[in-house]
């Protein structure tokens, strides 16, 4: 098993296990690779490290202590690790708490603003006109990311 860090053009990390160097590649060729925080499909691999098991060895020797300077960038590092993993938790919790009614979101989401469907907690995609309409209706939605390519923006 290939554990690699891996990264998106949004700089967020994360890990990925593979069968091997070519399963990783595989799958980033097919486009079945995907950031767990924004969807980005566009994934480097970072430098990663072997792990060599080569049973009980005495422990080496105390690493002398970071610079000063390297403090405020691992700290930076914990910051933005801490805020991905929330990130990735709460992602999970909505997937897990609501239904994916896919394209059919901003019809949905009305019918249920209008008394026509019970309300009930549901994800999906909208175009960004789709959810200012909407908004301006009066629904309360949450967008989370525009697709891919877009240039507009929600006001």
């Amino acid at each position: 098993m290939k554990v690699f860090d891996l990264r998106c053009t949004q700089d967020h990390v994360f890990e990925g296990w593979f069968g091997s160097e070519e399963d990783f590649r595989s799958q980033l060729d097919r486009g079945l690779l995907e950031c767990p925080m924004c969807g980005s499909q566009e994934i480097t691999k970072g430098l990663s490290a072997p792990r060599l098991n080569l049973g009980a060895q005495p422990p080496a020797a105390a690493m002398p202590a970071p610079r000063a300077a390297a403090a405020p960038v691992q700290e930076h590092q914990r910051k933005l690790h801490a805020l991905q993993a929330a990130w990735l938790e709460a992602s999970r919790k909505i997937v897990e708490k609501t239904e994916d009614v896919g394209d059919r979101f901003a019809d949905e989401a009305l019918r249920m603003h209008k008394g026509e469907e019970p309300e009930r907690p549901i994800r999906g995609q909208a175009t960004p006109q789709q959810a200012l309409e909407l908004l301006e209706e009066g629904v309360p939605v949450l967008p989370l990311a525009l697709p891919k390519g877009s240039k507009q923006t929600l006001q």
